[in-house]
Formats: C-alpha cells, structure tokens, sequence
C-alpha cells in the first residue's frame, strides 16, 4: 500500500515518534543490565502519557515493551537479590 513505505521509515529513523518511546525501547535492551531496568519501566510511562497526549506521535510498541522488559529485568533482579540474602 502507500503507507508502507512511511511505516518502514518509521520504524527505521525515530520520525514522528516520542522521545520517551526511543529512550524506553533502548533501556529496555539493555535491562540485562541492572540499572536500566527500572528507567525503563519510568520512561516507558512516560511515552504513553506523551503519545496519549500528542495522538500524531508514534511510538507505542517501544513503550510497552520497554516497560514489559524493563519489570521482567526488575523482578528478576529483585528476586535475585532476595534469594542471595537467604543464602
């Protein structure tokens, strides 16, 4: 169709797209590291709350998977952390 080639710009370049989505998509990848996990999950928030407000802003996917991510990484290090006090 015609938009196909808008969408694949987009996905490619952060045209249209919210600021918080990109920085959330990214912590969410590096949420193997410790510290990122939970900025994730806050940046994550954020880009929802940017995108609900700025409809023409894209970004959504990112968000959401930076916030899954990001708490998936923040439990299991949490978890992790409980479980050491214990040994």
């Amino acid at each position: 169709g015609v938009g196909e080639p808008d969408a694949f710009m987009r996905f490619l370049l952060p045209v249209g797209r919210s600021g918080y989505a990109i920085a959330a998509g990214y912590l969410g990848l590096v949420s193997l590291l410790v510290i990122p996990a939970p900025l994730a999950i806050l940046f994550g928030i954020l880009a929802i709350i940017d995108i609900n407000n700025n409809p023409h802003k894209h970004g959504m996917g990112r968000a959401i998977f930076g916030i899954i991510t990001g708490a998936f990484f923040t439990l299991l290090y949490g978890f992790t952390f409980i479980i050491s006090l214990f040994e």
